[in-house]
Order: C-alpha cells, then sequence, then structure tokens
C-alpha cells in the first residue's frame, strides 16, 4: 500500500506563511502527479495545485500569484509554500498523488488524510 502523510499546517495570521510537506511510503513503482486539494466548511473541494513529475506546474487562477509548489523527486515529496495567507485560506489541505503500483500496470490516485490551515487572528 501506498501511504500519503502531510505535515506543516496550523494556525498562522493574515498575511502570514507556511509550508506543507507530503511524503509519499510503501511500495510502488512510480510517481506521477502530484498536488494539493483543499476543503474550506461548507464548501467542496477544490484544486490548488499539481506538478507533474517532470516539473510542470498548474494552479487555480486565486492562487496562482501566493503559492508555489515543489517537489523532490529523490524523497518522495511534494512541498506547497503558502505566503501572503488570508482568512478564505482556511482549510483542511490534502495531498494527492498519482502512482503506478508495483506490477499494476493501471495508475491510482492516493490522498492523504489532510492537514488543516487556520489563517485567522
Amino acid at each position: 500500500q501506498v501511504q500519503l502523510v502531510e505535515s506543516g499546517g496550523g494556525l498562522v495570521q493574515p498575511g502570514g506563511s507556511l509550508r506543507l510537506s507530503c511524503t509519499a511510503s510503501g511500495t510502488f513503482f512510480s510517481i506521477n502527479d502530484m498536488g494539493w486539494y483543499r476543503q474550506a466548511p461548507g464548501k467542496e473541494r477544490e484544486l490548488v495545485t499539481f506538478i507533474t513529475s517532470g516539473g510542470s506546474t498548474k494552479y487555480a487562477d486565486s492562487m496562482k500569484s501566493r503559492f508555489t509548489i515543489s517537489r523532490d523527486n529523490a524523497k518522495n515529496t511534494v512541498y506547497l509554500q503558502m505566503n501572503s495567507l488570508k482568512p478564505e485560506d482556511t482549510a483542511v489541505y490534502y495531498c494527492n498523488a498519482v502512482v503506478q503500483p508495483t506490477r499494476l500496470s493501471a495508475t491510482m490516485n492516493y490522498w492523504g488524510k489532510g492537514t488543516l490551515v487556520s489563517v485567522s487572528i
């Protein structure tokens, strides 16, 4: 099985910064895309950003100027640097990875359990 573990969430004041990390562990052949989603209270889950194995990135328009995604393939880790945080950024942030398991040609989506980011005074 593949496990994704997020870290770095917490409470921060408006205008502050946080860096989230997500590390994949277990047995797998390869990791393709990795990304971040978030779900705010009372709202549906939305894409924040993703990065391919080759380093190409995509951001939601509302977050492109403030958030930066990166990955360290040697560590099987993806990061999300969040700057200029706003109260509306408050949400549970979920790590996502598209993984090809060992001895399975099809890819599968894996999710972390989420880490809470709370932006308030």
